[in-house]
């Protein structure tokens, strides 16, 4: 009996041992998570966050006979977002065994390999491009990747500040998005790209109107290097911004002239500008004052709709156009939109890109105006399928979001962003740290404009921008794929009419 007695002491004293090293590791590991600044998720959520890596990492086996596959989820699957987190890391995006992606999906590009490819001593990185030749003070932009319109205010200050640095060492401009620039945008020394919405943030007078002074006093800044007036955006076509009010703090108050912790809603379109020849002249009167380039974002239904446009450019002389436009698909993200505009309306960007570059094309216009796309291009061969449809530059939001450590948590209309991207709660940006995240956005930007000059190496030409519509093909319903030439011809002014 007392053997049994002695034992069990023993054993007693093994378990209160094992569960005060227990409780050691876990102040360990607690400590070690506020510490560290790689991982967002694990600096807002110490121990307990780590076990969302440890599910990811078993994910790949379990997702095999219960969950969805890597190439299934919306809207950005997963091996869409490994990518985007590999390139991030500066580390090689390479695989092994065998593609997963299904090749045999309607619309899949699938680019042309050059027979005999340029040696790589005859490789060349991307030359910079001008915008707006005819303003006072043209912009030669030095990167066909950039980062797409997102707000301060919709994203937080540390996302701001880690963009606008990260953007900086990769040489690439940021987009300012509709909420004015602020402070934060101005940390790294970027280009930027001031974006005027319908609410006119930033650039208004005290009775909502568009201000000359304020235009001036934007533009002297040597960071502004153009501006994009914003008609429509692929995720509420029809609908002007919406910044709900948990998000409307004192400073974002103060920098787009709203009221503090209140719903900021933009006017649906421009107030100003009831046709095409006030947009027209609303550009020129920008342009005008700033000196600087100035374009628009929209978003098409139909390419008829844009025919009257191109004709009272043609009209007026090319001096008269915007220096470049910005096309964005239907599938394009944002912060806060109603289900139906981001669902239902406004054409794919697939659809719309090629529409709109034959229109510039048609009216001669191809070295007066650069085509921009924007609209869900993450990965390489989203943006080197948006160079051969015809565009001069793509800009993507939700990549650099990916780069920041975005989980697509689908919070970013609800203040509760669990890596502090879209969330401006003290406690969760602390995750989101600068330092580390700049380096792995500027790793990003430089790994897709890398690999799409490796797409454009291997299709036979030089650089990227000399890709054309022959150099990728489309799957069709059937199986077989089409030259994307044949399905949709560039315009040419010697093609037979």
């Amino acid at each position: 009996m007392g053997y049994v007695t002695q034992i069990l002491e023993v054993l007693s004293l093994v378990f209160v041992f094992l569960l005060g090293t227990a409780a050691l590791v876990v102040l360990l590991f607690y400590v070690i998570d506020r510490m560290q600044t790689g991982d967002a998720i694990r600096r807002n959520y110490p121990v307990i966050g780590r076990f969302r890596g440890l599910f990811t990492k078993l994910g790949e086996f379990f997702r095999q006979y219960f969950f969805a596959m890597d190439r299934e989820e919306m809207p950005f699957n997963r091996a869409q977002r490994d990518w985007v987190a590999h390139a991030t890391k500066h580390k090689g995006n390479t695989i092994a065994f065998g593609s997963t992606r299904n090749l045999h999906v309607p619309g899949t590009p699938i680019f042309v390999p050059a027979v005999f490819p340029p040696l790589d001593n005859q490789f060349a990185t991307t030359a910079p491009m001008e915008i707006g030749p005819g303003a006072a003070i043209p912009y030669k932009a030095k990167s066909i990747f950039n980062i797409s319109g997102m707000s301060y205010g919709a994203i937080s200050r540390p996302a701001v500040e880690a963009l606008s640095r990260g953007a900086a060492r990769a040489g690439i401009w940021l987009n300012t998005g509709e909420g004015g620039v602020s402070p934060y945008h101005l940390t790294g020394g970027c280009d930027l790209v001031y974006q005027i919405g319908t609410a006119k943030y930033g650039v208004r007078d005290a009775g909502g109107q568009l201000s000359d002074d304020r235009l001036r006093e934007v533009s002297d800044n040597p960071c502004i290097k153009m501006f994009e007036i914003k008609l429509a955006q692929g995720a509420k076509p029809g609908k002007g911004g919406i910044l709900p009010g948990a998000k409307v703090n004192y400073e974002i108050a103060r920098i787009r002239g709203i009221a503090e912790g209140q719903d900021s809603i933009s006017p649906n379109r421009f107030v100003e500008i009831d046709d095409f020849g006030d947009l027209l002249d609303m550009i020129g009167h920008i342009r005008r004052v700033t000196g600087r380039p100035v374009g628009f974002k929209t978003v098409i239904g139909s390419s008829q709709a844009w025919e009257p446009f191109f004709e009272l450019v043609a009209a007026r002389g090319a001096e008269c156009a915007p220096d470049f436009i910005t096309i964005d698909g239907g599938e394009g993200g944002t912060g806060a939109a109603p289900m139906p505009l981001m669902d239902l309306v406004g054409m794919p960007l697939r659809d719309a890109l090629p529409r709109m570059v034959d229109l510039r094309d048609r009216y001669g216009l191809k070295d007066r105006i650069r085509m921009i796309a924007s609209g869900k291009l993450v990965n390489p061969g989203d943006v080197a399928w948006a160079l051969c449809a015809g565009a001069d530059f793509v800009t993507s939001a939700r990549g650099f979001m990916f780069s920041l450590g975005c989980i697509q948590a689908l919070k970013c209309n609800r203040n509760t962003c669990p890596t502090g991207i879209t969330t401006h709660d003290p406690y969760l940006q602390r995750g989101l740290v600068v330092e580390d995240k700049y380096a792995k956005v500027a790793n990003y930007a430089k790994s897709i404009i890398n690999e799409v000059e490796t797409i454009a190496h291997s299709v036979g030409v030089a650089e990227p921008r000399q890709m054309r519509r022959r150099h990728v093909r489309l799957v069709q319903a059937n199986g077989t794929s089409i030259r994307f030439n044949e399905i949709r011809p560039s315009y040419s002014p010697d093609a037979p009419s």
